[in-house]
């Protein structure tokens, strides 16, 4: 398994742990997005806990990461806890999913999540970004409702 120990829960934008939903606002404003969340499909919230190693293990690292799922955005923001999160987003159209382990990196790292590859707002380039999830069913709700969306699209 990986370095990582995941929770996920179902939530709410307003809901989600506030240094999470303050920078997807932020990222909104920066990028003129509007009201780009004001109907989502989907909001989850993932803690990773950073395994301990050795005897006397390092001191443990708590990341928090937040999706918000609306019918034609994908927002996610992640940063360690008690620090300004990075957010990202693109439009569902722009992407590719697939889950993490079914990559080719599962093979060298085992985790549990989603890799998203395709054009991120403001990005000039596309890119590949890992969504690290548990193996609560809000984890697996996302990741079903993530695919069908951009299926129907």
């Amino acid at each position: 398994m990986g370095d990582y120990i995941r929770s996920t829960r179902e939530c709410t934008p307003d809901s989600m742990n506030p240094l999470l939903s303050a920078a997807i606002r932020t990222h909104l404003e920066k990028y003129e997005l509007g009201d780009a969340i004001a109907s989502p499909l989907m909001c989850c919230e993932t803690t990773s806990t950073k395994k301990k190693k050795g005897l006397f293990g390092s001191k443990v690292e708590v990341t928090l990461l937040g999706v918000i799922l609306t019918s034609k955005w994908l927002f996610w923001a992640v940063g360690k806890e008690s620090e300004t999160p990075g957010v990202l987003s693109a439009r569902l159209r722009e992407l590719r999913v697939q889950d993490y382990e079914k990559s080719e990196m599962y093979k060298l790292v085992q985790d549990t999540g989603m890799n998203v590859s395709g054009l991120r707002t403001g990005a000039g380039d596309a890119g590949t970004a890992f969504i690290g999830l548990g193996p609560e069913v809000a984890a697996q709700k996302f990741r079903a409702l993530l695919k069908e969306t951009i299926a129907n699209l």
